[in-house]
């Protein structure tokens, strides 16, 4: 979240919670740096963008980047990640709310047909640490009964290996609370309850992730509806897939560092990270927590 396992900064670290679609995307591949790519639906439905692997300081310049001559505004985001900073994951999800994009979880997948190219979405797929937080960024929110949605503390990614046994100051603690903070004015904006807050700050980086169960889904307002269409509707008829701007590109509208902005299919091998920044602003690489 921000220095936590959910992502908070720190002197020399980033805090964090914790490409383009294949199918069944490895825990590898959610471990790399986010990746974005348009998902052609040849039939059928208009296309979604897929977004892979974990949010790093670069991770709202790539996007824009991939924004940049596409025309996104009401597009579905499909997630699998593990998370990532979460100061640059909160810039990154305010983009997606002002574009009005969708979001929900799962593997993207393209196969080759007699009959031509074939898009769908897997739900066997995760969503962990700050993946949580880009979820609720969704002006709409659905995630299938096969994903897994998982969240734990924000802290310090230089020192989650060994959280208990590692030392602190009274600056990385002030990184801590400040992030937190603004994680929560970020879960409030974007219409998740304080239930989000204190599920996640409870599970600290030395216990694994706690998976939410269809009724905290409903609690914490990740979830705004059951329905798959209403994410990934189905026209019934070809749509292009994404049309290309006329005018002037997207414009940034992240602060410039993050520092200034608001952290495998098997269950049993979770991924935290996390990530803080450093007094400067300036951001260290992101270290992953095991």
């Amino acid at each position: 979240m921000g220095a936590a396992a959910l992502g908070i900064a720190v002197p020399g670290v980033v805090t964090t919670l914790g490409g383009p679609a294949h199918a069944g995307a490895s825990l590898e591949e959610r471990k790399l740096p986010m990746r974005f790519s348009w998902v052609a639906c040849p039939q059928h439905c208009r296309g979604w963008i897929s977004a892979v692997g974990i949010v790093t300081a670069d991770s709202p310049r790539d996007f824009d980047d991939f924004a940049h001559g596409r025309q996104l505004g009401g597009a579905t985001i499909v997630l699998d990640s593990s998370g990532g900073s979460v100061n640059d994951s909160i810039a990154l999800g305010r983009r997606w709310r002002d574009l009005g994009l969708l979001t929900t979880v799962g593997t993207s997948m393209q196969t080759h047909t007699a009959q031509g190219d074939r898009s769908s979405v897997l739900p066997e797929a995760y969503c962990e640490s700050m993946c949580v937080f880009l979820l609720l960024s969704g002006k709409t929110r659905y995630v299938p009964e096969a994903a897994h949605v998982r969240v734990h503390q924000i802290w310090m990614g230089d020192r989650a290996d060994d959280a208990r046994a590692a030392s602190y100051t009274a600056q990385d603690l002030m990184i801590v609370e400040r992030d937190v903070g603004r994680l929560a004015k970020y879960t409030f904006d974007m219409g998740g309850t304080g239930d989000l807050l204190s599920l996640s700050l409870n599970v600290p980086p030395w216990e694994d992730l706690h998976e939410l169960s269809r009724e905290e889904l409903q609690l914490t307002n990740i979830v705004t509806t059951d329905a798959l269409a209403a994410v990934l509707p189905q026209t019934g008829s070809p749509v292009a897939p994404v049309a290309e701007l006329k005018g002037k590109p997207v414009p940034d509208r992240f602060v410039g560092s993050a520092g200034e902005t608001e952290a495998n299919p098997q269950p049993q091998k979770t991924t935290k990270t996390a990530e803080a920044m450093a007094p400067s602003g300036a951001v260290a690489a992101t270290v992953p927590a095991k």
